[in-house]
């Protein structure tokens, strides 16, 4: 490390160029390309993925997106001349608009016929819509030929009628604003730097080092699109996870080229001494986030591959930004990184030895005189934080979920009014914006009655509003019906339909013949998702579990030490998804923060966030026990070595999850539900490792188990390979909590 910080050094303008020359190529070359994100969380193999693979294949006409177009009069029906003669009209222009396929509503040529029209408008005439169809599936439409049609449908308004517009390829327009949250998470973390450093250069240098990282990182997300199926929430949350960890890493390094600097070492030395110290734990951190996010590969699941793949290339980027770019930068600023008042003092009194004192010294030594009444305080926060992830159910958060104002929340409330068409105020039911289809192989003329029969057994079965159909291919092989539940598609009840036609409806029609009918639609294909991924939940969350503590175990050569971080990783995964299940699920301020309504967890939020919270919870977890270790193998001294390593680290610590908590907390206001939730999860879950676990449980934990702590078999400990994280810390043995300490590791890197 310290040869590569001496090479970026004296070369500081050649690694800058390389840097600007890479993050320009990476992005004209995304430029011309475009994105080629998905949105399809199909897994092949599974019912509902048979299913639309079979629609694909027999009605290929219908394989682009279709949407619809909502209207509601509070004056009369839509069947009245002044209605039908507004929306014929529109209805016509949005057909022929770029990219629209096909319009079909309930007047005259744009229907298909007179049932038809009758399913289009509600039982008491106020409410109407129009399928629209569009040339391409959703990931692939152009936003301004959908926020042209928008426009158009949406002129039609006025005079007591209402026009909104639902399904996702209208959600193109609605795309968060990435740039907004980012620049409120950047300005946050400036704000905090500052007080940190005092000094503007010093403030910005963390932020230039992250954002030329996450920059370069979303133009390479944009293209690995192309070669690998990509989620379309990636980019934000590479970028989500690339600021708040980008911003941290450099501040390590920064603070500790600030330190040496005012331990009188030159410019060149203190750059060579930060990269060559904390630039080894910015590496291992670095590795361990990578490792948790790559975990997800053992699922074999290609949508969650590219979500792995994408935020791993994020982190690496950052950690060789805060190894080449930031010592370039740090030469080039030379002594401006303090402020002017420490160059002043540092002119005129010459370099002085480090106090560490203040509320960290009092709370390490608080924590030592009272461990186990602090440690069951902080069990008792985790546990309460906990609870509601028992309640955790997985599901699709559809266009209900999505905030009131705007036309996709309001187009879809029109349709879920009432209750299948009867209700009193003149919607379809909930149903209507989620059914499910039902897709039969059909295999001779036995096959073809029984599927034929099919939908008057499904209008008796509990759960189910409407069954219409069926509709046969061509070759009258494949049969399709259409059901629609008496519930919303992110309801339990939808689920247990689901499960319900699967289990006990299905077999019995299908019983005596060689039919095969495969329930799709958007619940189900959520559903099976969320099965396989709690199906291989287990293993992943224990592969990264078993990794990380192997990392530990080499690390501190200590089996407790490596079961206690374990341990706490879970309960910060625990407690943070408890969060998230009150915010999002039981709709605690979710509306109030303009998160919309209440709804499930999305299926592949768990596996993430594990990830990503694995991998940020080692972080701490080294930076806390390594100042411990250390003080242990000098002196043998365990209530010793737990004071003097919370006295040092938890400045650190706790001014990395500042900056951290409101980078991820910004993107609470990117106006998208699934960043939304990652975000106010890994804000919670660094939140409590940062102020309640490393702080304060895993401190107390450590005291009362005393030598324990770092046990390790005579024989295991011949066996294991040497690590070290950090070189050897220079020290003279002061006590921190007593008041001086001339530690020169990682531990000591915040003291403005």
């Amino acid at each position: 490390m310290t040869a590569l910080a001496r090479w970026c050094l004296r070369r500081r303008i050649v690694v800058i160029v390389l840097w600007l020359a890479a993050f320009a190529g990476v992005a004209v070359a995304a430029g011309v390309n475009g994105s080629a994100y998905s949105n399809n969380y199909e897994v092949p193999g599974t019912e509902s993925g048979q299913a639309t693979a079979l629609m694909a294949k027999a009605f290929p006409r219908q394989a682009g997106d279709s949407d619809t177009i909502v209207w509601h009069t509070d004056r009369g029906t839509v069947r009245s001349a002044a209605v039908e003669k507004t929306m014929r009209r529109t209805l016509g222009e949005v057909k022929r608009l770029p990219g629209v396929a096909d319009v079909r509503g309930p007047y005259g040529k744009h229907s298909e016929g007179g049932a038809q029209s009758g399913r289009q408008i509600s039982a008491d005439g106020r409410t109407a819509f129009a399928s629209l169809i569009f040339e391409r599936p959703a990931e692939e439409l152009d936003a301004g030929q959908v926020r042209k049609v928008v426009d158009t449908a949406r002129a039609a308004r006025g005079d007591g009628l209402q026009v909104e517009l639902g399904g996702a390829g209208i959600a193109v327009t609605e795309a968060p604003r990435a740039q907004f949250s980012e620049l409120i998470g950047l300005g946050a973390a400036a704000v905090v730097l500052f007080l940190a450093f005092g000094s503007l250069a010093a403030t910005f240098l963390p932020i230039v080092t992250a954002v030329a990282a996450v920059g370069t990182a979303s133009a390479g997300i944009t293209l690995l699109g192309h070669a690998m199926t990509v989620a379309d929430f990636a980019p934000m949350l590479g970028s989500l996870i690339g600021l708040g960890v980008g911003i941290d890493y450099a501040l390590f390094i920064v603070t500790r080229h600030r330190k040496g600097l005012r331990a009188g070492l030159s410019v060149e030395e203190a750059a060579e001494r930060a990269v060559a110290v904390s630039g080894r734990a910015v590496v291992f951190a670095g590795a361990t986030v990578c490792m948790a996010l790559l975990g997800m590969l053992i699922l074999r699941l290609g949508f969650l591959n590219g979500v792995a793949l994408a935020a791993s290339l994020t982190v690496v980027l950052t950690v060789a930004a805060s190894v080449t770019l930031l010592p370039a930068l740090l030469g080039l600023l030379g002594m401006r990184v303090l402020g002017r008042r420490e160059r002043r003092r540092l002119a005129e009194e010459g370099p002085r030895p480090e106090r560490q004192t203040g509320m960290a010294a009092r709370w390490a030594g608080f924590v030592e005189r009272h461990p186990k009444l602090l440690g069951g305080l902080a069990a008792v926060v985790m546990l309460a934080l906990a609870l509601p992830t028992f309640g955790l159910h997985l599901g699709t958060s559809d266009q209900g979920n999505n905030p009131a104002t705007s036309t996709t929340r309001k187009a879809y409330d029109l349709l879920a009014r009432g209750g299948a068409g009867d209700g009193p105020d003149g919607g379809f039911g909930p149903g209507f914006n989620g059914p499910l289809t039902l897709v039969g192989s059909l295999d001779g003329a036995e096959d073809r009655v029984a599927f034929d029969a099919l939908p008057k057994r499904l209008r008796t079965t509990p759960g189910v509003a409407q069954a219409s159909g069926p509709a046969f291919d061509g070759s009258r092989s494949t049969g399709v019906i259409t059901v629609v539940p008496d519930s919303s598609p992110q309801s339990r009840q939808t689920s247990d339909l689901v499960e319900r036609l699967r289990t006990e409806v299905l077999p019995k029609a299908e019983g005596g013949t060689t039919l095969q009918v495969r329930v799709g639609g958007v619940t189900a294909s959520y559903d099976d998702f969320a099965g396989v991924i709690v199906g291989k939940l287990p293993l992943f969350i224990g592969v990264v579990i078993a990794l990380g503590s192997v990392l530990l175990l080499l690390a501190f050569r200590s089996i407790g030490i490596p079961l206690k971080a374990a341990l706490m990783n879970v309960a910060a995964v625990a407690s943070s998804f408890g969060v998230v299940v009150a915010v999002f699920q039981w709709g605690w301020g979710s509306e109030l923060l303009g998160l919309g309504s209440a709804g499930p967890i999305e299926p592949f939020l768990p596996v993430i966030m594990v990830s990503v919270l694995f991998g940020l919870s080692m972080d701490y977890q080294v930076f806390l026990v390594s100042r411990m270790y250390e003080e242990w193998q000098l002196t043998r001294d365990n209530r010793r070595a737990v004071r003097v390593g919370l006295a040092e680290t938890s400045r650190v610590i706790n001014s990395a999850a500042v900056i951290m908590i409101a980078v991820f907390a910004a993107f609470v206001l990117s106006g998208d539900r699934t960043i939304a939730m990652f975000g106010i999860g890994l804000a919670s879950a660094v939140a409590l490792d940062a102020f309640v676990l490393r702080t304060l449980l895993v401190p107390a934990l450590m005291h009362m188990l005393g030598g324990a702590n770092w046990w390790l078999p005579s024989w295991l400990d011949r066996w294991l390979p040497r690590v070290s994280i950090e070189p050897p810390p220079e020290t003279d043995g002061a006590d921190p909590a007593d008041g001086t300490t001339g530690q020169d590791g990682e531990a000591a890197l915040v003291r403005s």
